[in-house]
């Protein structure tokens, strides 16, 4: 399976995009960034409408199909409340999985939790097109030993990179 981490960074109203694609067979990963200029303010609530089309833009700009995009957020919030990844696997047309990583719970059950690492603190898993015991599963044994798989504390630190 290939998959694509993403996430976005903002600064004023630029947004900057970064993902990493990697296979889960092999620990090399390729880099992609793209600059969205005139971003919309943050509307609370709908998060999604600033990241989405920066996340849009990284993957059509640099022509990317992966199997599978990890986030780091949500795919569904509490009560099954449409979350970004969601919102991503709705405009792909289910086209790629989509997995949501988020550091808070945000009323989510126990069974979206895993635990990484000696880390005591779990990290919250939901998905789309892809079973969420999988889900679980992948995010599980993503590389690094820590809380935060090294993929997504990678593609933060791009998407700060202006």
């Amino acid at each position: 399976m290939n998959f694509l981490a993403i996430d976005v960074h903002y600064k004023n109203n630029t947004g900057y995009a970064a993902a990493l694609a990697f296979s889960e067979l092999n620990n090399s990963s390729s880099v992609y960034k793209s600059t969205i200029e005139g971003e919309e303010d943050y509307v609370s609530g709908e998060f999604y409408k600033r990241e989405l089309p920066c996340i849009q833009a990284v993957l059509d700009e640099h022509n990317l199909s992966p199997d599978c995009i990890i986030v780091d957020g949500y795919v569904h919030l509490e009560h099954g409340k449409p979350g970004l990844g969601k919102y991503l696997y709705d405009s792909l047309n289910g086209n790629a999985a989509v997995i949501g990583v988020a550091k808070n719970p945000r009323g989510l059950e126990k069974k979206y939790e895993v635990f990484r690492g000696t880390s005591n603190r779990p990290l919250f898993v939901t998905s789309e097109g892809i079973d969420l015991e999988q889900a679980k599963n992948i995010v599980q044994h993503l590389q690094g030993v820590n809380r935060i798989p090294d993929h997504l504390k990678r593609v933060d630190s791009l998407c700060r990179e202006e």
